[in-house]
């Protein structure tokens, strides 16, 4: 059997390597040829790549191949769409932990295909303290100072929700700290008070953000926005896969 896999719509190409994967462990005599790669942009009706082998082993790889394709396209997509807005400024598009169960490795690589880059991968190359860390050490500044003895040379951002958070993790000397569903006006008073004072921690944009919203928010000056829709919003791209050929079987 000889197929070809088409896009139904534009979208950011994402997943060559599942798609591999999945067919190869089906059946080795399995080949893929791809015509596209991964990160280019692909419009509607093009033909991602053609797929030959035997019938039994084509059939049955193709709904995961495509699952893996359609999701991790549908990553990359998202998160263009997000880089394609903030184009012209010098604010960067993040991921989150906020990735599917089982695909994170898969989702952040979608994200870098999209043009995004990534954040934490989990809880061990960077301490995120949170509302309830803070609630649980007493003070932005205990959790600051535990965080750096029990990880010493992490990272350590703060979540911050308001302009005095901001100055008390800006004083326990955090690398990064997130304003938490800020207004604007309060973004651009943050950055400000980043810059009047050489060294302190970038900023990053959280919560709320969609694609109406995020050119304005990248306009206040933060040095990253982080988007959790890229992973947890996905909305499959349209793909299929049309038999182009099938030799007739010789005996059984």
């Amino acid at each position: 059997m000889r197929a070809r896999v088409l896009a139904r719509e534009a979208a950011i190409l994402c997943g060559r390597a599942w798609v591999d994967a999945t067919f190869s462990q089906v059946d080795p005599a399995v080949r893929v040829e791809w015509l596209a790669a991964d990160g280019d942009r692909v419009d509607a009706d093009s033909v991602l790549c053609r797929v030959s082998g035997p019938a039994r082993a084509v059939l049955t790889g193709e709904r995961t191949a495509l699952n893996f394709l359609q999701t991790l396209s549908a990553t990359a997509t998202a998160t263009g769409r997000y880089v394609d807005a903030v184009a012209g400024t010098a604010c960067r598009i993040l991921d989150t932990r906020k990735t599917l169960p089982g695909m994170r490795l898969a989702q952040k690589y979608a994200v870098r295909c999209g043009g995004g880059q990534n954040h934490r991968m989990g809880l061990y190359d960077m301490v995120l303290v949170k509302e309830n860390h803070i609630l649980a050490a007493g003070s932005i500044a205990a959790a600051v100072a535990t965080a750096r003895r029990l990880s010493p040379g992490i990272a350590v951002e703060v979540e911050v929700e308001s302009l005095p958070e901001l100055d008390l993790a800006f004083d326990a000397g955090a690398d990064l700290v997130m304003l938490d569903e800020l207004s604007l006006d309060d973004m651009r008073e943050a950055v400000r008070r980043r810059d009047a004072v050489a060294g302190r921690a970038r900023l990053e944009a959280s919560g709320g953000v969609s694609l109406e919203t995020v050119r304005r928010v990248a306009e206040t000056g933060v040095d990253y926005i982080s988007v959790g829709g890229l992973t947890k919003h996905v909305t499959a791209v349209d793909l299929s896969m049309r038999v182009e050929f099938v030799e007739a079987a010789q005996g059984r």
